[in-house]
């Protein structure tokens, strides 16, 4: 049985198992290249939470180094035992359905209090917004795919990319089922 830990503990621990020392600063870079497209992007204070909580119970280790620059900074990498629970962890833990935050729909399902041209800026805002991000997962995509051992990255970002297209047809097919109601 696995340790018992936030799905953020499992993600940093992910980003440390590709083999990179990392500093927590290089792990939300790394969070926000392709983990925001399917989990989110974790703040710079959860992320060092989540790595001292992994020290903590022997998932990763850390070590102080100095940069060119001769300053100190302390690196990160993922323990034997953490790679170990970290495979447990993605073989045997539930598959549960994902939350769904989903702002511009909330602000729809309120739509008696707003005008229908507001509610039809919103829609199309959030539709710019996953054109966007699908874009970005498209781009993601192709970096990742220049990386040797990321295949796996890869169909994540593929599949971002798809969601964010779905996404933005859900959109347009919200404003014209709001057209439908006037």
């Amino acid at each position: 049985m696995f340790t018992r830990l936030p799905a953020t503990a499992w993600a940093v621990l992910g980003i440390l198992s590709f083999g990179e020392e990392l500093t927590g600063y290089e792990v939300r870079r790394w969070a926000d290249h392709i983990l925001r497209f399917f989990y989110w992007s974790p703040a710079m204070s959860q992320i060092y939470s989540e790595l001292k909580r992994l020290e903590r119970v022997g998932y990763a280790a850390s070590r102080t180094v100095t940069g060119e620059d001769t300053r100190t900074k302390r690196v990160y990498a993922i323990t034997d035992a953490g790679r170990g629970a970290l495979s447990r962890w993605v073989e045997d833990a539930p598959v549960e359905p994902p939350v769904l935050k989903h702002g511009a729909a909330l602000r729809v399902w309120l739509g008696h209090l707003a005008t229908p041209e507001r509610l039809r800026e919103i829609v199309a805002q959030h539709r710019d917004n996953a054109q966007r991000l699908h874009e970005e997962a498209e781009y993601s995509r192709r970096s990742a795919a220049d990386v040797p051992g990321w295949v796996y990255p890869e169909l994540v970002a593929r599949w971002a990319a798809r969601y964010y297209a779905a996404e933005r047809d859900l959109a347009e097919q919200m404003l014209a089922d709001l057209d439908e109601l006037r």
